[in-house]
């Protein structure tokens, strides 16, 4: 008898951090994996070997996801390689140096609302097209990796960033509501501060370290950690959830 299908899943920016984790926890839960990457193919390679090592099949496909044409060229490459998509995590976020607004050009915000927004967008509409109901999908599910800037508003620091991730809650409310009857579940996990590589980019590598007292536990968060609520949000323990965003941010 064949052995059903695995599942297929998305990651975008998935070579590192919370991406990485997500990929590899994906791997052990019994999904084949597209790991989409901008730069760094050595560490998208790395997670694809992590995933084979684990008895799942795993892809590297580089894409900038600001791009259209990149993006479903990826979607694309992942239906032939791997077979018909069942979830996606909407991942891969820039940030750049800590700056108050009255400093920021239009060029820098026109760069991380494309891949914080345009991307997460983007790559939603192409899984919708492939799992829903409407186009003869078989359903799955949507994660977006948000996070508690979205509230807080990281004023001095990159406002920008965190209007991309109120763009990114805003997106799960509406897209979860709109695909709801067409077998798509759609929710996001609002990350606070996990101690990724997405820190140095902004210029500072040790900020969870300072400002992890503010955080009701005491302490910053691990990429594995939001994985596990990634994974939830994907799985049928979830099946009646939509629309949620979830806090995986130590309290706060």
């Amino acid at each position: 008898m064949t052995p059903p299908a695995r599942p297929v899943l998305i990651v975008t920016g998935g070579g590192r951090g919370i991406g990485a984790a997500t990929v590899r926890l994906a791997a052990e839960r019994g999904y084949d994996v597209c790991v989409n990457y901008r730069a760094n193919a050595e560490a998208a390679a790395r997670t694809v070997d992590d995933v084979r090592r684990a008895g799942g099949r795993a892809i590297a496909v580089q894409a900038d996801i600001a791009v259209e044409a990149e993006v479903v060229r990826m979607f694309e490459t992942c239906d032939a390689e791997l077979g018909r998509l069942s979830a996606l995590v909407n991942n891969a976020a820039i940030l750049e140096a800590q700056s108050r607004l009255d400093a920021m050009d239009a060029a820098r915000l026109a760069r991380v609302f494309g891949t914080n927004v345009t991307g997460a967008f983007l790559c939603s509409r192409e899984a919708v097209r492939r799992m829903s109901s409407r186009y003869g999908g078989s359903g799955g599910a949507i994660v977006n990796v948000s996070s508690g800037a979205s509230r807080m508003g990281s004023p001095g620091e990159y406002i920008d960033y965190a209007a991309t991730k109120g763009a990114l809650d805003t997106l799960t409310l509406g897209l979860a509501r709109e695909v709801a009857t067409e077998g798509i579940r759609v929710n996001a996990v609002l990350a606070g501060h996990i101690y990724t590589e997405l820190h140095a980019s902004g210029g500072e590598p040790n900020r969870v370290e300072r400002v992890k007292s503010q955080v009701p536990m005491g302490r910053g968060g691990r990429p594995e950690e939001v994985a596990q609520a990634i994974l939830w949000l994907l799985s049928d323990d979830a099946s009646y959830t939509t629309g949620a965003l979830l806090d995986v941010a130590g309290g706060k």
